[in-house]
């Protein structure tokens, strides 16, 4: 009986890690809109020249991202996660 309780404890943490993923993603994606218009106006009409014609703006834009989805921003979201999960927690006792 353990063993399943702990299966699923950690497929919930699983599920709390891919939402809080998916909102790192979209923090990054919100902050790096004015990178990511300049690299579509850029792509825009081109198809195999995208490549090395969009080189600086495409950079630009993994730099801008990379800011705000890297290993680090994950585990400060877990972190927060777990104190506003303790924070609720100890509030009801």
């Amino acid at each position: 009986m353990g063993y399943v309780q702990e299966a699923r404890e950690n497929h919930v943490k699983k599920k709390v890690e891919e939402a809080l993923r998916s909102k790192m993603k979209q923090k990054a994606l919100k902050e790096c809109d004015q990178y990511t218009s300049k690299y579509a106006q850029c792509s825009l009409g081109r198809t195999l020249s995208v490549v090395w014609q969009c080189r600086k703006q495409a950079k630009e834009l993994n730099e801008c991202l990379h800011q705000y989805t890297n290993d680090s921003v994950l585990e400060e979201m877990k972190r927060d996660y777990m104190l506003q999960q303790d924070g609720k927690g100890s509030s009801g006792v």
